[in-house]
């Protein structure tokens, strides 16, 4: 069966994550992205540690699977030229460098469009391509200025970021459906566009509910640390080993949790009537039921809560999710073998599914200019087979 983007051809001029993830989900799901690296090539081929087994950056490796990758010289009119041609041909482009730096060299979509008219061109930037267009796009620059960092945290300690680079993450979802947007809309109007990504957007339409409270309200959101704001009990519990979360939605579960913890009394406090009321004595309601589970363990309250009904997860590790994925049959994890070089990379799965089309682990990420005999000049760039 087709992969729905089969047929479509990206080049991929981004690099770090935001559109590297973007252009790597295509490309599971069938799409042909060339990879278009300088000399110096993507920074992440730098990041490490850590590893591969074969001394690839798992950073790189993360984002850059189904790809083939060329080195090109933007100083070198020759190879400038070659590239033109190759995005002249193609559907998409993906790029994320600073606002201005590409119309240098006759790569910004102005320019490109009148060659292509049907080209979708992602552009994604740190602040837009307007008052922010000289800001850095670093994620941890975007948590700080964009507000995230201010509800991350202990109430009384420091802002904190997010373990993971999440705004670049979410960027890369919006760029990615937004490049599925233009492309759909191409369908009738045979006229391609450009698709515009911020990380300071994405992240502010990130915070949902955080961010729509304070609109309304005019008032900033406090750091709760795991609580919640607007529920309760929803937070972490201290155990005898490990930690747990307990996320009590409604007064149906709030009374299973407390049956079980032997604290039915709570009930009849007017104090947790409600969920309104234990938002409002939260800190109490926290105290209380922590006496209980530092009885026991994560892993047992795990397993009493969940049987009476009350949502509850041991804190794990992220080894530890892994692991519970997988007993779960959720398949995290797959291993993509190079059936030319025998070359193998584990690889953590495309979370998207559809009944019909399966995403493809085709190709491992590929070493710095590895396809550069397929590309090597115009002819063969015409007609190059992506799966060679």
């Amino acid at each position: 069966m087709a992969q729905p983007m089969q047929g479509i051809k990206v080049v991929d001029l981004s690099r770090i994550l935001a559109g590297p993830l973007c252009t790597m989900t295509l490309a599971d799901f069938g799409a042909e992205v060339l990879k278009v690296e300088s000399r110096a090539g993507d920074e992440t081929r730098a990041w490490l540690p850590p590893v591969t087994e074969d001394g690839v950056s798992t950073y790189y490796s993360a984002v850059n699977r189904n790809k083939h990758a060329i080195v090109v010289d933007f100083t070198n009119s020759e190879e400038l030229a070659d590239l033109r041609e190759i995005i002249r041909n193609a559907d998409v482009v993906v790029e994320n460098f600073r606002p201005g730096v590409l119309a240098k060299f006759g790569l910004d979509y102005e320019t490109l469009r009148m060659s292509n008219p049907a080209l979708v061109y992602c552009s994604i930037s740190g602040f837009g391509d307007g008052g922010g267009a000289s800001l850095p796009g670093f994620d941890l620059l975007v948590q700080a200025v964009g507000g995230l960092m201010s509800i991350t945290g202990e109430p009384n300690g420091t802002p904190s970021k997010v373990g993971v680079a999440l705004v670049d993450v979410l960027a890369a979802q919006n760029a990615t459906t937004g490049i599925l947007l233009a492309l759909r809309e191409r369908e009738s109007s045979g006229q391609g566009q450009k698709v515009g990504i911020s990380l300071m957007t994405s992240l502010l339409a990130g915070l949902t509910n955080q961010a729509s409270s304070t609109a309304v309200t005019g008032n900033s959101p406090p750091r709760l640390g795991n609580a919640h704001p607007s529920i309760a009990p929803y937070e972490t519990f201290a155990t005898t080993a490990g930690v747990v979360v307990i996320a009590v939605g409604n007064n149906r579960q709030f009374a299973s949790l407390v049956t079980e913890l032997g604290l039915s009394d709570l009930l009849q406090d007017p104090r947790f009537a409600d969920n309104t009321s234990r938002v409002r004595h939260r800190k109490e309601l926290k105290e209380l039921i922590e006496e209980v589970t530092r009885q026991r363990t994560a892993v047992q309250w795990t397993s009493r809560l969940m049987g009476v009904g009350v949502p509850a997860g041991k804190v794990n590790s992220i080894l530890e999710a892994l692991e519970f994925a997988d007993e779960l049959g959720l398949e995290p994890v797959v291993t993509i073998k190079d059936p030319k070089t025998g070359r193998t990379s584990k690889q953590i799965t495309n979370p998207i599914g559809l009944s019909r089309s399966k995403p493809e682990y085709r190709l491992v990420p590929p070493a710095l200019g590895e396809h550069q005999h397929v590309y090597r000049s115009t002819p063969a760039i015409k007609g190059a087979n992506p799966n060679d």
